[in-house]
């Protein structure tokens, strides 16, 4: 079970590579969600971003696939709900090109992705009291911070000021755009309290 788990990892550290690059590029370096722009960047949509939201889908339902079929070895209840919400939003986003941008400002909370798997494996090859452990302690507490708290803060904050420019959606997609990060804020707020936790009892540790 230990290696089955060892290689899903593997394969969402590669993943959560790939789509917080994409991301980071179509929120804050492309042009494509630019406000200098005429139209809806509600509905604006390339090919390039139509593809990425693709491929995050196929690994979303492969891992969900994986999560239920070793169920709740590789997650409990709030990764099937976590997975279930991040498949309904990507693909209306992908299928329909309506609120991309949003869906990206909630692909970027996969930066910290790879700081939690490297947690798990340095806990797996006996790592626990290592310097490396506490460094990735404290760099998760700031990357989930800022990428899981204070970026949803900022989201929520964009689709105020673009609310006339929302409220356009289809009623389904303005459902998802309104809901799912909400629900997600809510989860990594928990979560957030975990990551606290778990790095206050490990600096009380090394002390």
């Amino acid at each position: 079970m230990q290696r089955v788990e060892w290689n899903n990892r593997a394969i969402s550290t590669l993943h959560a590579i790939y789509i917080a690059t994409i991301s980071l590029y179509f929120v804050f370096w492309s042009d494509l969600y630019s406000d200098q722009f005429a139209g809806l960047i509600t509905l604006r949509c390339s090919q390039l971003s139509t593809f990425a939201l693709g491929v995050s889908v196929g690994y979303f339902l492969a891992d969900l696939g994986m999560i239920l079929w070793f169920y709740p070895a590789l997650g409990g209840f709030e990764y099937v709900i976590h997975h279930l919400l991040s498949i309904a939003a990507v693909a209306y986003a992908m299928l329909t090109g309506e609120g991309q941008l949003y869906t990206y400002m909630v692909l970027i909370s996969e930066t910290t992705t790879p700081g939690v798997n490297l947690r798990w494996y340095l806990d797996a090859i006996g790592k626990k009291r290592s310097r490396a452990y506490v460094i990735n302690g404290v760099v998760m507490f700031f990357a989930w911070l800022v990428a899981r708290i204070i970026l949803f803060m900022y989201l929520f904050y964009h689709f105020y000021l673009h609310y006339d420019q929302v409220k356009q959606l289809r009623s389904f997609g303005l459902f998802l755009v309104s809901v799912v990060p909400l629900v997600l804020t809510v989860m990594n707020m928990m979560w957030f309290m975990k990551i606290v936790k778990g790095l206050k009892k490990t600096m009380a540790k090394t002390q």
